[in-house]
């Protein structure tokens, strides 16, 4: 009798310690879940930026003007001739015949699209024609140096039509694949750079990247004197686990 109680007080003194050490253990490991649940929800977000100046690469120039005559067969004749005008013009700036190109011209009669209150108005022409002569090429240098003369196709007789946005030089950058790369990089650089000043100044360490979202590359003038210049920019935005 006495041996049974012995042996079930050891029994019960072992399931008590058990219960104890497991409870200690359960307790370890849900500290150490919480900790690490607290670090799962501890980060910084920062912005990398990266920024370049680059020359641009093509320009686009239409060259858009006005002809006007009474007879389609003249006018045709016009046409033509300011065309040459205007090729010869571009050819002797220094470019290739092969960047010069005609769009179609856009004839209106002003008979046939009289608007009210304009019967009985003279016109100078039955038909206008708006022309354009395009110019593409990756001459940047000379293309400025072409708008800045063409004061001379005006003394030619061409009448230029520069006020409309159609008509307007556009100088572009087309080698942005290129760069893309080392700008991304540079970005992501910059962002951890940021971040890891961040985690100093708070006594702590950058850990993994938690979320990272790259945005759109821009490019734009360096400012309305010089659209021939460009700055292309691409911001990153980055959250760092910190440990």
């Amino acid at each position: 009798m006495a041996d049974s109680s012995l042996s079930r007080s050891r029994h019960a003194a072992v399931l008590g310690i058990s219960f104890i050490v497991g409870m200690t253990v359960f307790g370890l490991l849900l500290g150490h879940a919480v900790r690490s649940f607290k670090r799962l929800n501890e980060f910084v977000t920062v912005k990398g930026l990266s920024e370049r100046e680059v020359p641009a690469d093509l320009a686009a120039w239409p060259i858009a003007f006005t002809v006007g005559e009474n007879d389609l067969g003249r006018l045709q004749a016009q046409i033509e001739s300011s065309r040459k005008t205007v090729r010869d013009f571009l050819v002797a700036g220094g470019f290739d015949e092969g960047e010069v190109s005609n769009a179609p011209p856009q004839i209106s009669d002003s008979e046939s699209i009289a608007e009210e209150g304009d019967i009985g108005r003279k016109r100078a022409f039955r038909y206008i024609a708006k022309v354009t002569v395009l110019l593409r090429t990756t001459q940047i240098a000379k293309a400025k140096a072409a708008l800045e003369a063409s004061d001379k196709l005006v003394q030619q007789g061409i009448v230029l039509s520069g006020g409309e946005y159609m008509s307007k030089p556009q100088f572009l950058f087309t080698g942005l694949n290129q760069i893309k790369p080392n700008m991304i990089q540079e970005a992501n650089r910059a962002a951890r750079q940021s971040a890891e000043k961040f985690a100093a100044d708070s006594n702590a360490e950058i850990g993994a990247i938690r979320h990272a979202v790259q945005g759109p590359f821009e490019i734009n003038d360096v400012d309305a004197s010089s659209p021939d210049r460009k700055i292309v920019r691409v911001v990153t935005t980055v959250d760092f686990y910190l440990k």
